[in-house]
């Protein structure tokens, strides 16, 4: 069931909307009042939640951002849920062309912000958004709240929806956008609070992270297929390269990139030291396609050749 699931996601049409107008006509709302901007905010009990009907799955992309507010209560977002998060509410960010699959959802309280590439283009809070690693997050990575966290993120989504309403002047942009970067600053802080969160629910994700490189190595796979790629370990942990790499970033101060690197320079020092073994082997073993380049890398990590290590090693 799992499988066909999978494929009939993978094989799926995605319904691509251009533009805010679009996208709310395809819902049957009326058209926003400002073409590059739109919010909505419906409080909802859980008794009075509304489920999608849906029989299959539906994809949706969208050539704007989204920051959405959702109580869910149960049903099936490829974009991202966990059990135990069933009974808080959650953010979802996506990107302009971000691909989001819906089924059967059961909504209580939702909020949701469109916002147009064009709307902050040229304004410095266009940083603020490519900074934002979360708009680039996929499965089982959306933003789970705490009840105070809902209550302030409510509020703000409720500010920007009366400034929205309200006659337009030549402060209403700049008051839209100081909102925007409010939520933004306060999801990369929950943001941090849910790493830490789910490293002691779960395990902490530098040793998931550092096992799955040693059953890699351990299994030959570096010698056969190549020094790892993030993105392939972030495919077995289940997790979008950006998330891990924020992950491993918010528990141990490095990168995903950065965390591969201790790890090979690490087996490098232990396989140098092996009777016989030279540079070259070390390099092959490792996965690294020249002896030149584990040999730049283990010099700029280690701060000597591997030669300079083995002679110092051996000298003692």
């Amino acid at each position: 069931r799992n499988f066909e699931d999978k494929c009939r996601r993978l094989f799926m049409i995605t319904h691509h909307f251009d533009s805010i107008t679009e996208s709310l006509r395809s819902m049957n709302l009326p058209e926003p009042e400002h073409p590059l901007f739109y919010v909505n905010v419906t409080e909802r009990s859980d008794d009075e939640a509304v489920t999608s009907q849906l029989d299959e799955p539906v994809a949706i992309s969208n050539n704007f951002y989204t920051i959405a507010f959702k109580k869910i209560l149960a049903g099936e977002m490829q974009y991202g849920r966990t059990k135990y998060d069933l009974t808080n509410g959650t953010m979802i960010f996506t990107a302009p062309r971000q691909r989001v699959v819906v089924r059967d959802v059961t909504i209580a309280t939702s909020a949701s912000i469109f916002i147009h590439e064009d709307f902050i283009r040229g304004h410095e809070i266009q940083q603020l958004f490519k900074a934002c690693h979360f708009f680039d997050y996929a499965t089982n990575e959306a933003l789970h709240l705490t009840p105070k966290e809902e209550r302030l993120i409510l509020t703000l989504f409720e500010s920007v929806e009366t400034e929205y309403h309200n006659n337009p002047d030549q402060f209403s942009k700049e008051i839209l956008i100081s909102y925007l970067d409010t939520i933004l600053k306060h999801a990369q802080r929950y943001y941090q609070r849910q790493f830490l969160h789910r490293q002691e629910m779960v395990g902490g994700v530098v040793n998931r992270f550092n096992r799955l490189l040693a059953q890699r190595f351990e299994a030959g796979s570096f010698e056969l297929e190549g020094t790892p790629r993030v993105e392939e370990i972030a495919q077995e942990l289940n997790m979008s390269t950006r998330y891990l790499s924020d992950a491993l970033k918010a528990e141990s101060g490095k990168t995903a990139i950065e965390n591969i690197h201790l790890y090979l320079m690490n087996e490098a020092k232990n396989l140098l030291l092996v009777p016989q073994m030279t540079v070259a082997e070390t390099a092959y073993k490792l996965g690294f396609e020249t002896p030149q380049y584990f040999s730049r890398l283990f010099k700029k990590k280690v701060g000597q050749s591997p030669t300079a290590y083995q002679a110092q090693h051996y000298s003692h």
